[in-house]
Parts: C-alpha cells; sequence; structure tokens
C-alpha cells in the first residue's frame, strides 16, 4: 500500500496565496482551497485555522515576497540616478503583470478593493505593504532631490504618496492595457515629477 504524500505547509501556503491572487477572497470557496492544497478539510483548519487566517496568512506571505523583490530590484541599480531607478521599479510591475498569462494582478490591489473597511486583519497587513513602498519611493526621491534631479523643495512624502498611488492604478489597469500604454503613463508621472526642477 503506497504511503499518503506527505503535506508540506508552505507550500500549500503557496499555492492558498496564488490562488487567493487569481480569484480573490469571496470567489475562493473552502473546497477551491482544500483542492489547490491537496488535503482534507480537517487538515486545512488544523493546519491553518479558518479561511480566513489561511487568507491572513497568504497575505503575509505575498507582502514579504513583494518587499524582497522589490528591495532586490532597489539593491541591483546601485547608485544609478534615483529617478531612472524609479522608473525601471515602476515598470518592473509592469512587465511582471504582462508576463503573467491569467493577468491575475496584486493580491494587496485585490485585497484593497475588496476586503477593505471591514477587515481589520487585512487592513493591518494592506497597511504595512503599501506603507513600506512608501518608504521605498520617499527614499528613492530623496536621493533624486540630493543629487538634483528634483527641485530642492520637491514634497518627497507627497510624491511618495502619488506613486503609491500610481502603481496601485497600472495594478487595476495592467489587465486591460499594453505595455505601451502603462510605459506612457508611468513617464508622464515621472515628466511631471521632475517638472519642478
Amino acid at each position: 500500500m503506497a504511503r499518503p504524500k506527505e503535506f508540506d505547509p508552505q507550500t500549500a501556503l503557496v499555492a492558498a496565496m496564488e490562488l487567493f491572487r487569481r480569484q480573490g477572497y469571496e470567489a475562493t470557496s473552502v473546497q477551491d482551497l482544500v483542492d489547490a492544497l491537496g488535503i482534507n478539510r480537517s487538515s486545512m483548519y488544523t493546519a491553518y485555522g479558518s479561511k480566513h487566517d489561511l487568507y491572513l496568512k497568504a497575505l503575509d506571505l505575498y507582502c514579504a515576497v513583494e518587499a524582497d523583490r522589490a528591495r532586490a530590484s532597489l539593491d541591483a541599480c546601485g547608485s544609478a540616478p534615483a529617478l531612472g531607478v524609479l522608473r525601471a521599479f515602476l515598470l518592473s510591475y509592469v512587465d511582471a503583470a504582462l508576463a503573467d498569462p491569467a493577468r491575475a494582478g496584486c493580491m494587496v490591489t485585490h485585497g484593497v478593493l475588496e476586503r477593505l473597511p471591514g477587515d481589520a486583519g487585512a487592513a493591518e497587513r494592506l497597511a504595512g505593504a503599501l506603507g513600506s513602498l512608501e518608504e521605498a519611493f520617499a527614499y528613492l526621491l530623496l536621493r533624486a532631490r540630493a543629487d538634483g534631479e528634483l527641485a530642492p523643495g520637491t514634497d518627497v512624502r507627497s510624491v511618495a504618496r502619488l506613486l503609491v498611488t500610481l502603481t496601485q492604478g497600472l495594478r487595476v489597469m495592467e489587465r486591460t492595457a499594453d505595455r505601451a500604454y502603462l510605459t506612457q503613463v508611468v513617464d508622464q508621472v515621472l515628466r511631471g515629477v521632475r517638472a519642478t526642477v
């Protein structure tokens, strides 16, 4: 008699994360999760708790993966001009989205649209993810201002928030727009940011 397949909680969590990213919270049933994770309901509840608990764990994983990707992308640019790094970083979102045949989008964006304002657990995680992105943008913008790419009085925090809002818009529009369209949007925003020099 064959032994049952070993259950790997981390692999199953990745599967849940991908399912929630593709379908969203409400459209993902417990049966969908059981099928995707390859375990029975009892094992799922024992390992992760409720569907909502599993969603929050999957959201934590997604935010960590995206934060690591962002750090690696920014670190790879070294001492290149900050606004060029910023453009490449924004376009990396576009490229990642367009490389996905399903155009499944971003779990953070979906979470903001679907889970807020009523889900306090999701709200805390989503605010943290968007706040981290704002900090990354603010860091690049401070560098750009110090290097003379931006006017000395540029309000870095406001521009960083504009760019967070832009990324969320890109994540929505990536479902319907092509790369040329999205690149034009990124370039237009960055022209506006530079316009104060």
